[in-house]
């Protein structure tokens, strides 16, 4: 008999368990799950890949599946936000999989795509909701959806959904929830300032801790290489290229690389990375708030696949990002953040595998890695540059001035990703709130770090302050009569 039997839940559940081969659970999942199935609201703090989705899914699914009700039109009976659409669709599938034998539906609604489609999905309504904060205040702006009915609402990743500025949202959304509800917040990280603004949505919580605030992950080796900024791309190149090549093995410096995250600031830093990466023939792709979904869902897809073996990513867009074999973490860029170290580096060594994060570390970047390394307790070990590392940069070919081709599936270029009510749920948080601009930026890119506009949203934004012709304010009269 398996722990998730002990607990009594429904025998489906236990089913679609032992189809995904689950049987010991995660310590998050052992300490959180006896306190939900009581009903008791939940404050969860655990690192990320440590089974996050299961310790709330499991006893909500256990609880809808005991107390059938049919579904109310235009409503939900739980609703789980997540602040990225990967992450939401990655929670909606690990739900749907739990709920396999369950006669219960799952909807998940994000920005980038049309709303029509995802109102239209939710005139019968659905048990289980997965969304986005800016997508769920369209539906219901809409009337398209209704929350009186929801009985359980979880919000993953609560920090960042906090720090990110969606406050006010989260505000707005609880006002709509009734009062009689479950709520549950899970974290990896959670600073008491966070943790007070809380208390303002869950209600005498149980607090369950499984590792220390901002511990990253014990089996990840941490290294930094110190470097100037100019110098941090032609590094990159070199070490992805000799760590990716075929015979790499044990010749590489630090193993052979299956899949490698690079993380960087902005969302044009992103792209540059990639343009210089593939110039070198390097297969690689980025994913931020300016590509259209259907761009970031090729990209991830192709990432899981391997025909992409390494992503370039900015800190929100990688949240959602759980595919397993990422061997390598880059921190292209170093967040001032420190909290954000934890969630980039904590990409790999999942499930019990071992991982590398390396950080290359500017001048001016020093000041961060002593507050991450004050925060996690943990002093990153030097890597020096290698011997002949200026004739190997000397020898890079250049990269293409042109943006990186657009993956297969994506069907609209940057700056139409918004139109039609179709909500860019991070487009204003691809940098972490409370973190400073860079000065060293280079020209043109400082407004990328605030969610830049491209040159179609700045077009719209002149043309919607321009005044109407006569023909259009006849046209206007005539619609609002």
């Amino acid at each position: 008999m398996s722990y998730f039997s002990e607990l009594g839940l429904a025998e489906p559940i236990l089913r679609a368990l032992e189809a995904k081969g689950y049987t010991d659970p995660s310590p998050i999942q052992r300490k959180a799950i006896p306190a939900l199935l009581e009903g008791r609201d939940l404050l969860g703090i655990a690192q990320t890949g440590t089974g996050k989705t299961a310790a709330f899914a499991l006893p909500s699914l256990h609880r809808l599946a005991h107390d059938p009700k049919p579904r109310n039109n235009a409503g939900c009976r739980m609703l789980v936000l997540s602040p990225t659409r990967e992450l939401a669709a990655q929670i909606a599938d690990n739900m749907r999989g739990y709920a396999k034998f369950l006669n219960l539906s799952v909807q998940c609604v994000f920005g980038g795509v049309p709303v029509g489609k995802q109102a239209r999905a939710l005139e019968r309504g659905t048990d289980i909701l997965v969304a986005t904060p800016g997508r769920l205040l369209d539906l219901i702006d809409q009337r398209a959806l209704t929350l009186r009915h929801v009985e359980i609402f979880v919000l993953d990743e609560a920090d960042q959904m906090m720090d990110l500025g969606f406050i006010v949202p989260l505000k707005r959304v609880a006002a709509l929830l009734p009062k009689s509800r479950q709520s549950l917040f899970f974290s990896a990280t959670m600073p008491q300032a966070i943790a007070e603004l809380g208390k303002q949505f869950i209600n005498n919580p149980v607090k369950v801790e499984v590792a220390p605030q901002a511990t990253t992950a014990e089996r990840v080796e941490q290294y930094a290489t110190f470097i100037n900024q100019a110098e941090k791309q032609a590094l990159l190149t070199i070490k992805l290229r000799e760590g990716l090549a075929p015979d790499a093995g044990d010749n590489a410096e630090h193993g052979a690389i299956d899949r490698a995250l690079v993380f960087t600031r902005t969302k044009h830093g992103a792209d540059r990375v990639v343009r210089h990466l593939t110039a070198a023939g390097i297969p690689a792709a980025a994913i931020h708030g300016n590509k259209s979904q259907g761009q970031r869902t090729a990209a991830l897809g192709g990432f899981r696949q391997g025909t992409v073996r390494v992503l370039v990513a900015t800190d929100i867009a990688a949240r959602g990002i759980d595919v397993s074999g990422v061997s390598h973490v880059y921190n292209f860029e170093i967040p001032n953040v420190p909290e954000q170290y934890v969630h980039r580096i904590g990409r790999t060594a999942r499930a019990g595998a071992d991982g590398i994060a390396i950080s290359y570390v500017a001048p001016d970047e020093k000041p961060y890695i002593r507050d991450i390394e004050r925060l996690t307790r943990i002093k990153l070990d030097a890597l020096a540059l290698p011997e002949d590392f200026q004739k190997q940069a000397a020898r890079l070919p250049a990269p293409s001035r042109k943006a990186p081709a657009q993956p297969q599936g994506s069907s609209k270029p940057r700056g139409q990703q918004a139109r039609g009510g179709q909500r860019s749920d991070e487009r204003r948080h691809d940098r972490p709130h409370g973190e400073r601009p860079r000065h060293d930026a280079p020209h043109g890119e400082r407004r990328g770090e605030h969610g830049s506009e491209d040159g179609g949203q700045r077009k719209r934004r002149f043309r919607s302050r321009a005044p109407k012709t006569v023909g259009a304010h006849k046209s206007a009269v005539r619609r609002a009569g």
